[in-house]
Parts: structure tokens; C-alpha cells; sequence
């Protein structure tokens, strides 16, 4: 089975791209990814097949798309505060590249398409935990793309029968995540600080909650997702239900590194939420195998992971 990832060099699409690689029913995999986020050396030593182009491009989409079985649409460009500075950037590449990338998986055959949401949508909706079925409240333009990204693809279920499947992700961590950026996510950026030895910025009081889910958990059920067809007309969080807040965090790293990391708090941040836990109970009854990783382990093999790293070798 031939399978293609979008945003295949970043993050989550490399971690991805080595589980799927580790399935008997997969024999392709097509790293499809234009590079702007994304690092070519995320791939080293996997067998993928790199495309280096955009999600705007239908061309090149068509051209990756034939033959294969399934799509994971995770390219995109991350941020709340990078969408904050340029809105409409976040525009084209998540909500403009998704109908791009559902409309050359029409043009496939319809091949089923599973695609990266974010529980950005919930935005200013303040009650725990967050369902699926909740009015959603965007209140940052990345957020708004997202809420466009799960909409298309819902939309494309509905209107021409494409099998689509839209994860809401929640804060997603683990081994090649980058820091070291102005929009590095919470966990790299407080273990690069932490290596370094310099205060970890905390944006607000330290005691905003979040639904944390480690890499290889969501590699996991993305698999699965793409090799069983699954699909769904309605949204799924690919959280557990945990809820920790960002001081609870920064113990958990002190402690993987055995230091006591210094901290330096600076104002919220514009678009941030304040708390953020997933009830999980739609994601359990299509995956009811799925095991999250405790957050200690989660953070310790990340922690081990940047320990590896040239720049962090004493």
C-alpha cells in the first residue's frame, strides 16, 4: 500500500512516516512537503519517497497522489502566533492547501483522506472537557484556518462521498519536534531552555492547563487510521483527557534532567487559551486499542532525545 504524507519532513510526519514504514500493509511511503517548516534531515535513514513542493500545486499533488491508497494531510503552517502576525498566510498554505489536497484525492479515485485538525477550535469555549459536538469559538486566525482544514474535509465527506477522517490534535510533543524558532511549541522550547541553562519563559502564570499527547501516540492511531480506510462525518479529538498545567510540566523536565529549571514569566499571549483538556470517548470507540504514553515517559524520551543533539553536548 502506498500512502502520502503531507508536511511528510515535519514533526509529526517524520515520526509518522517511520511508523507507517513499520507496517506490514504499507510498501510506499511518499514524503510530500515543500520544506518551509519542515527539515529534510527529519528523514535521514527512512525509506520515504521525498516530494519537495506545495500543497498549492495541483499538479504536483496529482502526481504523488497516483496509485495510492490513503492520504494524511498534515502539511500545514503551525502557529497561533505566527497567524497572529500574518493571517493570511495561515490562510493559504492550511485552509486553501486542504481544499487542494481533498480535491486531487477526488481526482485519485477518491482515496481516503485523513487530515490534521486543532483544538484551537474551541478557542474562547471554556468548558471542560472539549466534545467533539461543542460550538467551537476560534479566536486566533490559525485557529480559524484549522476550523476551515476539518470543515473542508467533512464537507467532501458529505457532499461527494470522499472517506475523510479529521483529528482534532491537541498539544502533540515528542522526539524531533524543533526549538530554538520564535514559534518552537511549549515542550522543545522549555527543554532547549532548560539544556542551556537559561530561565524557561512562561507566558502568564504558569497554571494554564493542556491536553498533552506524545508523537508516537498519535503515529499510532494515524496509521491505523489511514490503513483501515477509517473515516468519519463528524470531528475527533486524538487526545487522552489529561489535563496538566505548564508548572506541573516544568517539574516533569527538572526532573528528567535532575535540575531545578529557572523561570521567567512575561505576559499572556494574544490568542492563547487558557485550558485545554480532550474528552476522548468518540477517539476510544474507533480505537478502542489505542494506549496513550504517560506523560513522565512522553517527557523523559523527549528530554533524552535533545540530549543527543550536537548542540547540547558538553
Amino acid at each position: 500500500m502506498k500512502i502520502v504524507v503531507t508536511g511528510g519532513a515535519g514533526f509529526i510526519g517524520s515520526n509518522l512516516a517511520r511508523e507507517l514504514l513499520g507496517r506490514s500493509d504499507v510498501d510506499h511511503v511518499v514524503a510530500f512537503d515543500n520544506l518551509s517548516t519542515g527539515d529534510r534531515a527529519n528523514l535521514d535513514g527512512v525509506d520515504v519517497e521525498l516530494v519537495v513542493a506545495t500543497v498549492l500545486d495541483p499538479d504536483a499533488l496529482d502526481a504523488a497522489f497516483a496509485g495510492a491508497g490513503a492520504v494524511v494531510h498534515l502539511g500545514a503552517l503551525p502557529s497561533v502566533p505566527r497567524s497572529v502576525l500574518d493571517p493570511v498566510a495561515s490562510h493559504h498554505a492550511n485552509a486553501t492547501g486542504t481544499l487542494e489536497v481533498l480535491q486531487a484525492a477526488r481526482r485519485a479515485g477518491n482515496i481516503p483522506v485523513v487530515v490534521a485538525s486543532s483544538s484551537s477550535v474551541y478557542g474562547a469555549n471554556r468548558e471542560l472537557p472539549k466534545r467533539e459536538s461543542m460550538r467551537t469559538a476560534p479566536i486566533s486566525p490559525y485557529a480559524v484556518s484549522k476550523q476551515a482544514t476539518e470543515a473542508y474535509a467533512l464537507s467532501f465527506g458529505h457532499t461527494y462521498g470522499l472517506p475523510t477522517l479529521a483529528f482534532r490534535f491537541f498539544n502533540v510533543y515528542g522526539p524531533l519536534q524543533p526549538a530554538g524558532h520564535a514559534y518552537a511549541a511549549v515542550i522543545p522550547a522549555f527543554v532547549d531552555a532548560a539544556l542551556r541553562g537559561v530561565p524557561l519563559t512562561v507566558h502568564g502564570d504558569g497554571e494554564q492547563t493542556r491536553d498533552f499527547t506524545f508523537v508516537g501516540t498519535v503515529t499510532r492511531v494515524l496509521a491505523d487510521a489511514a490503513i483501515g480506510g477509517v473515516h468519519d462525518l463528524d470531528p475527533v479529538n486524538l487526545a487522552f483527557g489529561s489535563r496538566t498545567s505548564l508548572n506541573t510540566l516544568i517539574a516533569m523536565i527538572g526532573e528528567a534532567l535532575g535540575t531545578h529549571p529557572q523561570v521567567e514569566h512575561t505576559e499572556p499571549r494574544a490568542g492563547d487559551v487558557r485550558d485545554s483538556q480532550a474528552d476522548n470517548s468518540r477517539l476510544r470507540a474507533l480505537f478502542p486499542d489505542v494506549e496513550p504514553v504517560p506523560l513522565a515517559d512522553g517527557v523523559r524520551a523527549t528530554v533524552d532525545w535533545f540530549k543527543t543533539l550536537p548542540q547540547y553536548q558538553s
